[in-house]
């Protein structure tokens, strides 16, 4: 299995714990988590069942009577049960059979679509575990879900018979750069780092995602057949994404195509006015669960006392819809490869670099060498009379006295520092440290993804250079 190593530790101590455990496996559509249990639990499950999308209570007890026929390897009750009391009833008949000696896996997959409104299907979970599987040893219960905000929410803080029930909660992210080449190499997919870039900054690290591309292809050839053909399996991926996800979904979507249009991030009240969405309940609701399923997240902005957060699309794939598939109304063959080639998506690709740099802070911190020095990120934005005013993409301000000033560029060249970009930054540099009164050591840290060419200015002005190749580090 390519990655999960951390994860794949959690579920190692699951199978050797003297007690029953109820878990919780969380994260994004597509991440893998079925995969991810189905292959490490591989011979130990009892009992799977997958919630049917927009079914009812009685066609999810429905297959439930039928996933318990398959299990049972017999008629274990003829008629499906008229609720989920009954349903429970004859589960735990059926898992009472089973022996003791080793771990017994009851895994509920898309648990949100099984726990239809007034079904009382999370009360007679509730009582199951705590009637029955907590009180042996050889059980494992596993729920599982996209919509991780649905399970934070009805499960996790539950104030019912679920509350503090929860034994360990395994959270699935999306590849990192070096997964991301580990799974395509696996599939004898051989990319340079640039290629496997292109790629990441256009899907993500998303395994299923990642799964369409094609041995002998470019990363731009795979882009148009997945995400723009007509017959691309990623071509109609966005309509479903939120909807699957989310009740009310179009709050969703409203936000995440606002972010979508502000690269640098954007405040409460921005995304607010440009959204439409209704302040209060809707909002808060919807901003909640993209935050807690990753398509959003949250940076602080330096030195504010009051600490208002910037938030920033935290999904390449929403991201590249929006900017490029959503447009596309009719597909021409060879489109794609021409746009690839225009000046719109070379200022793209800056926006989706920044992305990709924000999603591997551990891996520029180690090649900094402070993994070991608590730190904290965030961004900076001050308007100084200035069209732009003073913007730092990234800083990481450290508890050994030191900020590192983080500049960001992506460049099809390697990049010529001149006079003119060293004496703007030196400025950037003085207005930044004068504005907020810090007294810390600055490096300017150049983050880019290809070297700078090295001359008088380079050397006197960037302190630590981070390139593509760093980003692949572990």
């Amino acid at each position: 299995m390519i990655g999960r190593s951390y994860e794949l530790e959690q579920i190692e101590r699951l199978k050797k714990s003297p007690k029953s455990e109820f878990v919780a496996v969380m994260g994004r559509r597509r991440i893998g988590k079925t995969y991810l249990i189905d292959q490490a639990f591989q011979g130990m499950i009892c009992f799977q069942i997958t919630g049917i999308q927009a079914g009812a209570t009685k066609t999810q007890l429905e297959n439930f009577n039928l996933k318990l026929h398959v299990h049972a390897q017999t008629p274990f009750v003829s008629a499906p049960p008229k609720d989920w009391g009954e349903a429970f009833f004859w589960l735990r008949a059926y898992v009472e059979t089973l022996p003791k000696n080793r771990k017994q896996v009851l895994f509920f997959d898309e648990l949100p679509w099984i726990s239809t409104v007034k079904s009382g299907f999370l009360q007679q979970l509730a009582h199951f575990w705590n009637d029955y599987l907590s009180k042996q040893t050889h059980f494992v219960l596993i729920i599982c879900g996209s919509a991780s905000s649905w399970i934070a929410t009805n499960v996790a803080n539950d104030k019912g018979g679920l509350h503090n029930r929860l034994t360990e909660t395994i959270h699935l992210h999306p590849f990192t750069l070096l997964e991301t080449k580990q799974f395509l190499e696996s599939k004898h997919v051989f990319f340079t780092n640039e290629e496997i870039a292109k790629i990441y900054m256009a899907l993500g690290g998303v395994p299923y995602y990642l799964d369409g591309v094609r041995r002998g292809e470019s990363a731009t050839q795979a882009i148009e057949r997945m995400c723009f053909e007509d017959t691309g399996h990623l071509r109609n991926e966005y309509d479903n994404l939120y909807s699957a996800l989310f009740n009310h979904s179009s709050n969703h979507e409203q936000i995440v195509e606002a972010l979508a249009g502000a690269q640098k991030g954007m405040l409460r009240s921005q995304i607010l006015f440009k959204s439409k969405v209704k302040d209060g309940g809707p909002f808060t609701r919807a901003m909640s669960d993209l935050l807690s399923c990753g398509f959003v997240a949250t940076v602080n902005q330096f030195g504010q006392k009051k600490r208002e957060e910037v938030y920033r699309l935290n999904d390449e794939f929403t991201a590249f819809y929006h900017r490029f598939i959503k447009p596309t109304k009719k597909y021409t063959k060879g489109g794609w490869l021409q746009q690839a080639t225009t000046q719109s998506y070379k200022i793209w690709l800056g926006y989706a670099f920044e992305l990709l740099v924000f999603r591997h802070i551990h891996q520029i911190k180690t090649k900094l060498g402070i993994n070991g020095i608590y730190s904290e990120i965030s961004t900076f934005y001050y308007q100084i009379g200035q069209p732009n005013g003073l913007q730092i993409d990234l800083l990481i301000d450290r508890k050994d006295n030191v900020i590192n000033y983080c500049e960001i560029k992506h460049y099809d060249s390697q990049f010529v520092l001149d006079r003119k970009y060293f004496d703007a930054t030196k400025s950037k540099i003085a207005s930044f440290k004068e504005l907020c009164g810090t007294k810390k050591q600055i490096f300017l840290t150049f983050i880019s993804n290809r070297p700078l060419k090295e001359n008088e200015y380079s050397q006197a002005l960037v302190d630590k250079q981070i390139v593509l190749e760093d980003l692949f580090a572990f």
